[in-house]
């Protein structure tokens, strides 16, 4: 970053970057971090292009999505590290968000962790193509000398197997220590070399095609039913008013879950759907019975990747499936030849989308230990307790199934 870039930063009252230059694979990197309130102005745009240039695509850590977090939802205590090329010039390499967790399982132990929040599906950070262990060598060898880094290095929402993941194996190894991944989920993901209506067929079981057929006749008996998409020039305001209102007329709303809720979450939608259509990512589906909706989906598009966001369907037609006649319409993202995939953002093991998409994603969670004699017992106290516990976990199991 520019001096002028660090004295404006500094000014709007941050303290100023740190430098721990690394020699990586790919030359001498600098790493600088800082706490943030929010995505200095200065390294937006910079940000934005690093996205696509990056190993794995991740709407979830564009300069828009984390802007919106920061400023609405829990921003305090995050610190944005930042690694780039030492010659003057040079692009910038990854950018990654992080906090001081206070929690880890049931465990009170202070340690680093990526900075993610409730709405945040997916916190892989993105790093330009090709200097994945570069990146994460130079974080882990930032936080080894960091004072204000306890404990260990906790990395939160990453793609199983991917290259981000793959280069913190490396850098890990190559630093004499494990990367252990202690936490694993698999959620549904769309991805085929076939057509909607080809995938829909080999998929969906045809007893339940011909359910849905007929649900979605039965509807149509109601009156006229229609998708519609976010045009390009149409006010995004009023897509928004509709689906915060839908969802909040639903079973969220009397949980108190619903975005529309509270101030900050709505405020929170609001902003990062201005900024993902600022960045050409967004995508929005209506589907309505007559003028009335009745189901809304958003979607994020970063080819060749792209993510599920949100849905909400109006549960006064719930008897109709609204949700998956909207989500059946989504499989139209198939045919585009930009989008290679879809990440439904879901739960593990969700019962309406793991039955309409056969694609399985893993996310995991990895720990580091970082250096120190104190550091490396608090990370030894904790992956005994944890091993303990998937231990205890997996006997039981196996006692119940030979008492079933």
């Amino acid at each position: 970053m520019a001096m002028g870039a660090e004295t404006a930063i500094a000014a709007a009252g941050h303290r100023p970057f740190s430098s721990v230059p690394h020699t990586g694979g790919d030359g001498l990197l600098a790493v600088r971090s800082a706490p943030v309130r929010d995505v200095p102005f200065s390294l937006r745009a910079e940000w934005q292009a690093l996205a696509a240039d990056a190993a794995e695509p991740n709407c979830f850590n564009e300069p828009w999505f984390v802007a919106a977090g920061l400023k609405h939802l829990s921003g305090d205590g995050v610190r944005l590290i930042e690694v780039r090329s030492a010659m003057p010039g040079e692009p910038l390499i990854g950018v990654l968000p992080v906090h001081i967790g206070a929690d880890y399982g049931r465990m009170r132990v202070s340690h680093v962790r990526n900075w993610k929040h409730h709405h945040d599906f997916l916190a892989t950070p993105l790093i330009r193509h090709g200097y994945e262990g570069a990146f994460w060598c130079a974080v882990l060898r930032h936080l080894d000398a960091a004072d204000w880094a306890p404990g260990f290095f906790h990395v939160n929402g990453l793609v199983e197997g991917g290259p981000v993941h793959h280069g913190l194996e490396l850098a890990a190894g190559a630093h004499d220590r494990e990367a252990a991944v202690v936490h694993r989920i698999e959620r549904a993901l769309l991805q085929s070399d076939l057509g909607a209506d080809a995938y829909y067929e080999t998929q969906v079981r045809k007893k339940k095609r011909k359910e849905l057929k007929r649900l979605r006749n039965r509807l149509e008996e109601l009156g006229p039913v229609a998708l519609h998409a976010l045009g390009p020039r149409e006010a995004l305001e009023p897509w928004c008013d509709a689906f915060l209102s839908l969802e909040k007329r639903g079973w969220k709303g009397r949980a108190h879950s619903a975005l529309a809720s509270r101030p900050e979450t709505a405020a929170f939608f609001r902003d990062a759907l201005a900024g993902a259509r600022a960045a050409g990512r967004l995508e929005m589906l209506r589907l309505d019975l007559g003028e009335r909706p009745i189901a809304m989906l958003v979607n994020f598009l970063a080819a060749p990747g792209a993510f599920s966001f949100k849905i909400a369907f109006d549960e006064e037609f719930a008897r109709f499936s609204p949700g998956v006649l909207i989500e059946l319409e989504n499989l139209r993202i198939l045919d585009r030849p930009d989008i290679a995939w879809m990440d439904s953002c879901a739960a593990e093991k969700h019962n309406m989308i793991d039955s309409l998409w056969g694609g399985r994603r893993a996310i995991v969670r990895v720990s580091v230990p970082l250096s120190g004699l104190q550091r490396a017992a608090t990370y030894r106290l904790c992956r005994t307790l944890e091993q303990a516990s998937a231990a205890r976990r997996a006997f039981l199991s196996q006692v119940k199934e030979a008492l079933a």
